[in-house]
């Protein structure tokens, strides 16, 4: 009986210690959690906040925001959703990183906001989310897949999609893989030649570019004032292409890679976009604006060069189309060199 006794205290010992070991463990560094009650699921890199996934339906579409650097600084716009000082109030539809097009079927999805009168909405299209397919935690990478609904103002379906997230980072840097197909359902979906696409993310005010032009922005409260001025302090961005273009002259250029590199409070940061070659029309057409709208538009051709062919694509019933891409958050300026080297470790991943 004792020799019975003392086993099963061994056992117990045993499962106490391996418990105590688990529970020792450090969570993963790189956490993908989806909030109890609010419409987000939320990334964190070592603690620190990165960014969250939210699907607010009043916003149009889903989108990630804000987007940090590894230091926290917020490269991302806030207005309209959580306006800051001296903003620019325009394009309310411009919110963190988003991805949608402007002509679907002859439906516009990209300029769709709760800003669109209600004689508009019927010319409009709808991002949906519908579910979490599953959100991973890790050691070197945290994962998402989400699934939406494309539809029009009546909710019928046009396109189905399937979203697959991949968040890493380091002490110096922050990598976002958005791997999306889309996939026609009952109907035939015709993707037009427009300039309003397809990955696009709306920067903070000190990543755009110098303007001499007056503008409307929010007021030391974040309140819109309704006065036009000219307003520069502290706005230093600047675009640079692959080709080395930079400025407003990056524009309807085609490129692998585009940077945005700018100095945020004391941070300097460099904001990339890589387009990877399996996507359509590679390299793509660069829809990069010097208020703040970075873009990479695979679709587009004839709206951004009226020289060049019409771009269509045509997705039949079941038919699909994938698009990938990187967004990079950099600590330091903008080196074409080392991003040409990103871009080759990019194109090289299947």
């Amino acid at each position: 009986m004792r020799r019975v006794i003392a086993g099963v205290v061994i056992a117990q010992v045993a499962v106490l210690a391996a418990a105590a070991a688990v529970n020792t463990q450090s969570p993963p560094r790189i956490q993908v959690v989806a909030h109890a009650v609010a419409p987000r699921v939320d990334i964190t890199i070592d603690g620190k906040p990165f960014t969250s996934y939210i699907f607010e339906r009043a916003q149009k579409k889903p989108f990630l925001y804000p987007l940090r650097t590894a230091a926290g600084t917020v490269v991302s716009r806030g207005y309209p959703i959580e306006p800051r000082p001296f903003e620019r109030t325009d394009h309310p539809h411009h919110i963190g990183l988003w991805f949608n097009y402007g002509d679907v079927n002859g439906l516009d999805f990209w300029n769709n906001s709760d800003a669109i009168p209600a004689d508009r909405a019927a010319k409009m299209g709808t991002v949906v989310h519908k579910r979490v397919i599953e959100a991973t935690s890790g050691k070197d990478k945290g994962e998402l897949n989400v699934e939406m609904d494309w539809v029009d103002s009546n909710g019928t379906i046009l396109l189905k999609e399937n979203t697959h997230y991949v968040f890493s980072g380091d002490d110096t840097s922050r990598t976002i893989d958005r791997i999306t197909r889309l996939t026609a359902l009952k109907d035939t979906v015709v993707l037009g030649d427009n300039k309003e696409g397809l990955l696009g993310i709306r920067v903070t005010r000190e990543l755009e570019a110098p303007s001499q032009k007056p503008e409307v922005y929010t007021d030391a409260a974040g309140k819109e004032n309704k006065t036009r001025v000219v307003q520069n302090e502290g706005v230093v961005g600047n675009y640079v292409g692959s080709d080395g273009k930079t400025g407003d002259a990056v524009w309807g250029t085609r490129g692998p890679w585009m940077m945005l590199g700018g100095k945020v409070g004391p941070e300097q940061v460099t904001l990339a976009v890589l387009d990877h070659p399996s996507n359509t029309n590679f390299p793509t057409v660069w829809h990069a604006r010097g208020y703040g709208l970075f873009a990479a538009n695979n679709l587009g051709r004839k709206a951004f060069d009226p020289q060049l062919p019409e771009s269509k694509i045509t997705l039949q019933p079941s038919e699909s189309v994938t698009f990938r891409h990187r967004v990079l958050i950099l600590n330091g300026t903008p080196d074409p060199a080392k991003m040409a080297a990103e871009h080759k470790t990019f194109a090289a991943q299947k």
